[in-house]
């Protein structure tokens, strides 16, 4: 059995919610705060993934953009759909797109991907990366194996 890559382990790790839009403000910052000397990789999912990192003004500017699209599509007085891998030192944080939420928590068996991940390590394909759900498969070859 190969070894998960890296960046699929960060994406199944443990994860603290971004509850309230002066939380966001804050990882942002920090975020910001060391981007000069680490980039960050902005991965919209779905999307080739990048291979470069953005650093300083690129950087800004993608969460500025990035922020004022989250607070117009989601119009809350809370955040709740931005999630980190760690609040003081951030390095790895899913962002999930207001008009596809779905249930975030992962009650349904299989939560929508996020929008987008910003993360310090390279991205890999998500998409193709993550097993899809074969329930409609195996749904399907039950009813006719008990149709004959």
């Amino acid at each position: 059995m190969s070894e998960e890559h890296p960046y699929l382990q960060a994406f199944r790790g443990y994860f603290s919610g971004v509850l309230r839009w002066h939380q966001l403000d804050e990882l942002w910052r920090k975020v910001l705060a060391g981007s000069e000397e680490h980039g960050w990789y902005v991965y919209a999912v779905g999307e080739e993934p990048p291979t470069t990192a953005l650093t300083g003004k690129a950087l800004a500017k993608v969460i500025q953009e990035l922020d004022k699209l989250l607070r117009q599509d989601h119009d809350e007085d809370y955040c709740g759909i931005v999630y980190a891998d760690d609040m003081q030192a951030p390095s790895y944080i899913k962002v999930f797109d207001p008009h596809n939420l779905g249930s975030t928590c992962g009650s349904s068996g299989r939560p929508p991907l996020p929008g987008w991940i910003l993360s310090k390590i390279q991205p890999i394909n998500l998409p193709a990366a993550l097993p899809q759900p074969n329930n409609r498969r195996h749904w399907w070859q039950k009813l006719f194996t008990h149709a004959h």
